[in-house]
């Protein structure tokens, strides 16, 4: 009977434990490409990985969870890629077209954190690091974080915390500790600063590729390195902490990064629509997902939303407009099956600070990418041809002319009549980076926006 009793507690406290609610801890590198870690994308491709970045603590998160393949940011360039993976759509249908857009077509009652709080209101939520938009964070639902920060906010004084990466991460404990104590499930992102430019390391980890390159400041690839491996050091003490605090059983932890990069492989870098602009690296680990497995399903930033939610309450039904697909399915499934999303396309649009204004849809694994000075579309397999090397435009007409209007009817209806009449009439023209480098703050209304925030708007990209 005692053995009975025993076993029924152990059963009991089994099942309660698997009916907690998960937690979340989404990290966000900045500006990292497709191949900017250690970690192979593709296995057996060895131009999928960075051969000059040593990030242990991610190959460790990859070899215990899943490598998705072909995972997309939202956008070429961050801000337009933040709006949209806190608002679970595309850039487009946000109305978020680039770094100035003020009128986004969605409330930040809709923003990731307000919707699981809605789907569960036990949790707590935390942004820490850059956050680049006008509307706070406590706007969009988060109980803890940095405020409106920017790029510059990064760059540190002190050498013992290059980029803010080693604060940010305490401050990042101290939250997953908090959370433990008042019984809270919780979703923390970390956005940090790096790998974003101007480069800052620790001058114990900078020393170790100064064989690299010999040069300073921006384009030094060796502090690139070395900051790529500082903050895989900071990812290694989240790791550490969650088997500290007893929680690596019930979170999910995701990795990307905000957009994509050169990568010497892929066609194009950050600021253009090709695919290296655009693919960046994505791990998940987590209860149920098999350890060193892939996912060769294409996967893309504002779906992180519809995951949640499907791992919280699956019944829930996404804010009104959401575009994003659940990965649920294909993480508990070894990486196999497809991603359903509301909408069975992905679609980005680029028209500032870029010699042609451009839009792209992928499609199946079709890819058209389309000028609108020019009017020039490029089409691709990208099954057979991920570099994008060869335009079969000239020889799908059909796919060109059915792509095409389907790429236009949606860049249509999120952006609104006159600004896409302006697209095609040509009038708008690429905007080229101001001299100094900054941006005037814009103005008129903001949804979140304080007088106080507007001082805090002179960012650079």
């Amino acid at each position: 009977m005692k053995t009975l009793l025993i076993l029924t507690a152990a059963l009991c406290l089994q099942a309660s434990l698997s009916a907690k609610s998960p937690n979340f801890i989404f990290i966000l590198a900045d500006d990292q490409a497709w191949n900017g870690t250690s970690v192979t994308m593709i296995p057996g491709n060895e131009s999928s990985r960075g051969a000059i970045f040593h990030t242990p603590n991610l190959d460790r998160l990859a070899a215990q969870g899943m490598t998705f393949s072909q995972a997309y940011a939202a956008h070429c360039k961050c801000e337009c890629s933040r709006a949209a993976i806190q608002m679970g759509r595309t850039t487009t249908s946000l109305n978020c077209p680039d770094k100035m857009s003020r009128n986004w077509s969605a409330p930040v009652s809709d923003s990731l954190a307000n919707t699981l709080k809605r789907a569960n209101p036990a949790y707590r939520a935390a942004h820490l690091g850059k956050w680049q938009w006008f509307q706070t964070p406590a706007s969009m639902g988060y109980d803890v974080s940095d405020g409106i920060t920017m790029n510059e906010d990064g760059d540190s004084n002190d050498p013992n915390d290059p980029k803010q990466s080693f604060s940010m991460t305490r401050r990042a404990k101290e939250f997953m500790a908090a959370q433990v104590k008042d019984e809270h499930p919780f979703y923390l992102q970390l956005s940090y600063y790096a790998v974003h430019p101007q480069a800052q390391a620790l001058a114990a980890t900078a020393l170790k590729y100064q064989a690299i390159n010999n040069g300073k400041g921006r384009g030094d690839r060796g502090v690139m390195a070395a900051m790529t491996e500082d903050l895989d050091t900071c990812v290694g003490e989240i790791l550490k902490t969650l088997d500290t605090l007893h929680l690596a059983d019930n979170t999910y932890v995701i990795y990307t990064s905000d957009n994509g990069g050169h990568t010497g492989y892929l066609k194009g870098g950050k600021g253009d629509l090709g695919d290296g602009g655009l693919r960046v690296p994505l791990l998940v680990r987590g209860p149920g997902i098999i350890g060193g497995t892939y996912c060769n399903a294409p996967a893309i930033s504002y779906d992180l939303t519809a995951t949640l939610l499907d791992f919280i309450k699956p019944d829930s039904v996404p804010p009104k407009g959401s575009e994003g697909g659940s990965w649920k399915s294909v993480l508990l499934n070894q990486g196999v099956g497809k991603i359903q999303r509301p909408i069975d396309r992905f679609v980005w649009h680029q028209a500032v600070e870029i010699d042609h204004p451009q839009s792209a849809i992928r499609k199946g694994d079709r890819k058209l990418l389309y000028y609108w000075d020019t009017r020039e579309a490029q089409l691709y397999d990208l099954a057979k041809d991920p570099r994008e090397s060869r335009n079969l435009a000239v020889e799908r007409p059909d796919l060109v002319d059915s792509l095409q209007q389907e790429l236009k009817d949606h860049v249509h209806a999120g952006l609104g009549e006159a600004a896409y009449a302006d697209l095609q009439s040509g009038k708008v023209q690429p905007r080229n980076r101001p001299k100094n480098g900054k941006r005037k703050p814009p103005t008129g209304p903001a949804t979140g926006v304080t007088e106080d925030n507007e001082s805090r708007l002179p960012a650079t990209r």
